[in-house]
């Protein structure tokens, strides 16, 4: 028993030095000149020095929800998609009722001007 899990020893052993070596290599291959551009905030857009109390905008928000409602539609429709044959009535309308629920949280997006910047 234990030559059938010396196997995966060896193998966690020879990942775990492999992903030293290659994160040793690109620490001291890289060059650490700093840019303004580099440490600049881009993905939420707000300065990260500045206050944590401040106001930011509402349409930061209704992105993030936007986001979500397409992710979970995503996430909940594929595997739907795939069963889909096998399903009786009651799965269908409650997967039409989902989709409802998601088209009006869309609607309230759309209202508000989330799609518009």
């Amino acid at each position: 028993m234990l030559l059938e899990f010396s196997v995966i020893f060896i193998f966690l052993v020879i990942a775990i030095m492999l992903s030293l070596v290659l994160y040793a290599v690109s620490y001291f291959a890289v060059l650490k000149i700093t840019d303004i551009e580099k440490v600049s905030a881009y993905e939420c857009g707000f300065d990260p020095f500045e206050d944590s109390r401040g106001t930011f905008d509402v349409r930061f928000y209704l992105v993030a929800i936007l986001f979500i409602i397409f992710d979970l539609e995503i996430s909940f429709l594929f595997p739907w998609s795939l069963v889909l044959g096998s399903v009786d009535y009651f799965g269908f309308f409650v997967m039409m009722l989902f989709l409802f629920i998601l088209t009006v949280g869309f609607l309230y997006e759309w209202k508000k001007g989330a799609l518009e910047w």
